[in-house]
């Protein structure tokens, strides 16, 4: 009862989460997971991984390990590991991935680079080197 007191984990386990009805204006970066149900002007870079809920809309670029879109992204992408983009995913932008799951229906608008490695270390770097290119 009034033992010791237990802290929260930081860093890659932390989740971050912007509600609907929610604007945020500026660039957003975290070493942990994002959840964007709301809507993000500027770009949005995470270590670990960027969900974008059905009423989500992103306008910026995002860059991240892993990314599951449900909403809308109007900006490039740029995934490490593994983009999921849903039935009802609007992407208005080019992306980088290393693998790509796209379900019927969802909308995508751009050049995607498929099968390289995405470097976190740099987000304005724009540089693409790839051994598959395929347009959408």
């Amino acid at each position: 009862m009034f033992g010791k007191k237990e802290e929260r984990p930081a860093g890659p386990n932390l989740m971050n989460q912007f509600g609907q009805g929610t604007t945020i204006t500026g660039d957003v970066s975290t070493e942990g997971d994002i959840r964007v149900d709301g809507k993000v002007n500027g770009n949005v870079t995470s270590k670990a991984k960027v969900v974008v809920g059905a009423s989500g809309l992103i306008t910026g670029d995002v860059l991240c390990q892993n990314a599951y879109i449900d909403g809308r992204v109007e900006g490039n992408i740029e995934v490490s590991e593994l983009l999921i983009l849903s039935a009802t995913a609007n992407i208005v932008g080019d992306i980088k991935i290393k693998k790509l799951v796209v379900q019927e229906g969802a909308k995508f608008t751009g050049k995607c680079v498929m099968g390289m490695s995405v470097s976190h270390t740099n987000a304005t770097d724009k540089r693409v080197s790839a051994d598959k290119v395929a347009t959408a």
